[in-house]
């Protein structure tokens, strides 16, 4: 059963180490850890956001290997765990699609290891069940401070102290693992 929640990757705006607005470059293994961990948990979409046109041939190419390519036959597995995968040019675009699939009222829960402040996991997974979230996460050291300007719910920082830069893949096997659980649902959704 898929969940009434979705993933989006941001490669655009992010902040390079300095805190400048940047695109960042996609990785191969974002591509389909990503997919595989959409799928496992059941989500209905794994948006890829970047508007880099030379980025999404890459991903173009990398998921037709495992789509139509030797990969299909070598790893069938990951082909399947690539089709909750979207590649977007922006998270207006993505969200846009979300709306479309999940209803008007689907919403995204921003993420960040800067922002200590936000929801803690019971209350996100409370929401979850009444509304269909897209988690948003950011690449390069995170979403760009624009992204928190549009009043958007955010999750609390996975841990507070002195050192919190997990890659991206791991800080979201955490988070959707806290969200959906071992159950490997959400609290009934009435949407």
């Amino acid at each position: 059963m898929l969940q009434p929640m979705s993933l989006a990757l941001v490669h655009y705006p992010v902040l390079d180490r300095r805190g400048d607005v940047v695109t960042s470059a996609v990785t191969n293994l974002d591509i389909h850890d990503l997919a595989r961990l959409v799928t496992t948990y059941g989500l209905s979409r794994y948006y890829l956001v970047t508007p880099a046109v030379e980025q999404q041939t890459l991903v173009s190419r990398i998921t037709a290997h495992w789509r139509d390519g030797a990969g299909a036959t070598y790893n069938p597995d990951r082909c399947r765990a690539l089709d909750a995968l979207q590649v977007m040019d922006s998270l207006d675009e993505a969200l846009a699609d979300w709306q479309q699939l999940a209803g008007p009222n689907g919403l995204p829960i921003l993420s960040g290891a800067r922002h200590q402040k936000g929801l803690e996991y019971p209350a996100a997974r409370e929401l979850a069940a009444v509304q269909p979230l897209m988690l948003v996460l950011g690449t390069g050291h995170g979403l760009a401070d624009n992204l928190y300007e549009h009043g958007w719910p955010q999750l609390a920082a996975l841990r507070s102290g002195h050192y919190n830069h997990l890659s991206v893949r791991t800080a979201a096997a955490i988070m959707l693992d806290r969200l959906v659980g071992e159950s490997g649902q959400i609290a009934k959704f009435s949407g």
